[in-house]
């Protein structure tokens, strides 16, 4: 795996601006060694925050197996996961999707996010490779109502302390599948670079009674989200 030409691509990211393109520096070998076209045409991702601990995602870049990179300036409102109090729950679904869609598998995401509860704006990145692109285009070894199921979604968490887990929810109450990115870091303050533009002053969230009702005699971070 050549992981160190991967890690080149948060670089690249922030310098290419917002233009579609398709550079030879942002397709890995991996990448470029397979086909990675899948049977269901796109993918989608999507965000979900523990019941009462909600997050905003306000920003999003994707580069592609194919070094396509895609920029989201408007994306799908974040979900929250009823089932996940003080810890996530085995299944996890996020929200409908319209907007967040890319039609080759990620190689490289990056998305800036804004925590209500921790009043602090964070950048996240992460970088997948074949284990996660082939578990995408293989269909599940179950079906629903008589069709293939696919993992044709990423879900990415957003709990408190800047934490993120990744998964593809499956279908029918079945727990969802754990996905292990190659690599994976969350920025913030001065740290942050592409999202550094993407910080709101003050915060983007109102007061909200029911969020404030949860945490009251809690400890931050309020819940074990490891």
């Amino acid at each position: 795996m050549n992981i160190n030409k991967l890690l080149l691509i948060p670089l690249l990211i922030i310098a290419s601006g917002c233009s579609p393109q398709k550079p030879e520096p942002l397709q890995s070998k991996q990448a470029a060694s397979g086909d990675w076209t899948l049977p269901y045409g796109e993918w989608s991702f999507s965000f979900v925050t523990p019941s009462e601990l909600p997050a905003e995602v306000l920003h999003a870049r994707v580069i592609d197996t194919d070094g396509y990179l895609y920029t989201f300036n408007t994306l799908d409102q974040t979900a929250q996961a009823p089932d996940s109090i003080d810890k996530w729950a085995p299944t996890v679904y996020g929200p409908s999707v319209i907007f967040n869609k890319v039609k080759k598998p990620p190689q490289y995401i990056v998305f800036c996010w804004e925590s209500y509860i921790d009043k602090q704006t964070y950048e996240t990145s992460a970088v997948f490779g074949p284990e996660t692109w082939l578990r995408m285009k293989t269909p599940a070894d179950h079906t629903w109502d008589g069709d293939a199921v696919w993992y044709d979604n990423l879900l990415f968490g957003l709990s408190p302390g800047g934490k993120v887990d990744v998964w593809f929810p499956d279908v029918a109450g079945r727990p969802s599948l754990p996905v292990k990115p190659l690599k994976m870091w969350t920025l913030a303050g001065n740290e942050m670079t592409l999202c550094k533009d993407y910080v709101v002053p003050g915060g983007t969230f109102n007061f909200i009674q029911s969020t404030q009702d949860f945490i009251k005699g809690k400890t931050y971070p309020y819940g074990n989200w490891d």
